[in-house]
């Protein structure tokens, strides 16, 4: 029974390999420009709009296939509108055989997971009996039918959730993480990859950490990864993490990376909430949103605007998707104020709407993921509103176009248009106002089709509108607050808002801030929703 089901696979596998190739061999690889992600025969600028998808743990397969048909969650990753997938994935899994050559059923029986084995055996019984690196590639190229691209992250060495400081897999010469079979296990997955063109990428390790971690150790072995991936399979872009779990690339500002290739390097880094205590997110509101986007572009964004620039990977960032955690809300609108303003690629975390096992737990739900934990549905729709900027190519390196601004709110994810009556009112961000403002604390002009004006405050709690009359201080402009999220005017008394049952845009009271626009110190208020970010862009 097993021979029979092996040889359905490798049919299926084929298919889905021919198939693959067809779609995708028009517009990759992938190379770099300065800070630019660029389709290799087009020149033209790819923007990654990336969803993690968790493959490392001790199942060693992919999360979700005991819950629904693999190509139903592959149609789910395009319907909500990502361009691409980090697929995490550990070490071990091919370079020792007694992980690497386990059938699924095998894997699952020894961690004595029956249920999962039934749920795959109904969802889908073509995997249950090929080995757990053939499912990695049915995985693959799947993606590859909905011409998602890939990205190949080597999460950790040894199967388990990640990370912790003392677990073995944090920096080279810990206990699970020998060199040589880290370059080992590059090496067989760069191979493995050679013929499939949605694979556009492999990032070398996550989460550099522990006691261990060193720059003269990473300047070592960072370019021995680079070199092995590059030797099997020169069309892939490498990706490149920092130190201080992917939150540190400062370093890099003295010592640049030396690689024996040129246009592949990315480097990446993360960004959440828990690195900062709720609390402070709650109290401290735009003192730490300034905190914390500054850190960020000292400690990893620097790399994109650098004297040499290179492309910045955002792959992990996320929050609590339930709603109710009100620190990882702001924090989310904090981080995608600062990614649109940048206009980075980036990875959400994450897929999966639960683990098959994780930490020693069964069905442990993950409240980050985007299916909920039945794989039924999207756990919170508006979340794909409020990615919808950021999922654009804001800035195009090809362009010509005049430069000006959307008018961009992350809490909700609308960008401000002129609506009835020369009112103001949050809409989709595809064909959002042209705003323009020429310095700081000067009118915000907005330009559209048979209209022209300036952007006014009438009054607080009033809707606001575009005059004609951009010559009073109602039309002046400034960005106030710490966070410089607040965009007041009337001497920095009145502050954009958008209502949050109508979407019109009013001004009110600015919060959080006094007579001076000075942050007032653990205030009570959340000022997120008076959050707006004029965004630059070359769009026509």
């Amino acid at each position: 029974m097993a021979e029979k089901n092996s040889s359905h696979f490798h049919t299926f596998l084929l298919w889905i390999l021919l198939f693959s190739f067809a779609k995708l061999s028009k517009s990759l690889p992938l190379s770099t420009s300065s800070r630019w992600i660029l389709d290799d025969k087009t020149g033209s600028r790819v923007k990654l709009t990336c969803v993690n998808w968790v493959g490392h743990l001790e199942p060693l397969i992919v999360e979700g296939l005991q819950k629904k048909p693999l190509p139903y969650i592959v149609d789910n990753v395009a319907l909500m509108g990502f361009n691409c997938v980090r697929l995490t994935w550990a070490t071990f899994m091919f370079t020792r055989e007694n992980y690497g050559n386990l059938t699924v059923r095998e894997s699952l029986n020894q961690l004595s997971l029956d249920g999962s084995v039934a749920g795959i055996a109904m969802n889908n019984p073509q995997l249950l009996d090929a080995t757990v690196v053939e499912v990695q590639k049915a995985v693959v190229y799947e993606l590859g039918r909905k011409n998602i691209m890939v990205i190949l992250d080597n999460h950790v060495s040894k199967p388990q959730w990640c990370c912790g400081g003392d677990d073995g897999n944090g920096f080279f010469g810990d206990e699970f993480f020998d060199p040589k079979e880290w370059l080992q296990g590059l090496t067989a997955v760069a191979n493995l990859y050679k013929d499939a063109p949605n694979v556009v990428a492999m990032s070398m390790r996550n989460e550099l950490r522990g006691p261990r971690q060193n720059t003269n150790d990473w300047y070592e072995y960072i370019p021995q990864g680079a070199a092995v991936i590059h030797g099997e399979n020169p069309s892939l872009l490498i990706i490149v993490s920092g130190l201080g779990y992917e939150t540190d690339l400062s370093f890099v500002k003295e010592k640049p990376l030396v690689l024996n290739f040129t246009n592949k390097l990315v480097y990446e880094a993360h960004w959440y909430a828990f690195d900062t205590p709720w609390q402070i997110w709650l109290s401290q509101t735009n003192q730490i949103c300034a905190q914390r986007s500054q850190r960020f572009a000292d400690h990893s964004a620097f790399v994109v605007s650098s004297s040499n620039p290179v492309p910045l990977f955002l792959s992990e960032f996320g929050a609590d998707q339930r709603g109710g955690n009100e620190a990882d809300n702001r924090y989310l609108s904090c981080l995608l104020a600062f990614v649109a303003e940048h206009d980075l690629d980036w990875a959400l975390w994450t897929l999966q709407g639960s683990y098959i096992l994780r930490q020693g737990v069964v069905e442990l739900e993950e409240v980050y993921g985007m299916f909920d934990v039945n794989w039924d549905h999207i756990r919170n729709s508006t979340l794909s509103r409020r990615l919808q900027l950021v999922k654009q190519i804001i800035w195009d390196p090809k362009s010509n176009n005049t430069t000006h601004s959307k008018l961009y709110h992350p809490q909700s994810g609308l960008c401000a248009q002129i609506g009835n009556n020369g009112s103001v009112r949050g809409s989709d961000c595809q064909s959002p106002g042209r705003w323009k403002q020429q310095e700081a604390g000067s009118s915000i002009q907005l330009e559209a089709e048979g209209t022209f004006g300036c952007l006014r405050a009438v009054g607080d709690g009033q809707p606001a509108t575009v005059s004609s009359d951009c010559g009073n201080q109602t039309t002046l402009w400034k960005m106030v607050s710490s966070s410089q999220l607040h965009i007041a005017a009337q001497g920095g008394y009145l502050c954009l808002e958008m209502n949050s049952s109508d979407s019109v845009v009013v001004t009110r009271k600015c919060l959080c801030l006094d007579e001076n626009s000075n942050d007032v110190p653990n205030c009570a208020e959340n000022p997120e929703g008076q959050w707006f970010k004029l965004v630059p862009t070359n769009e026509s």
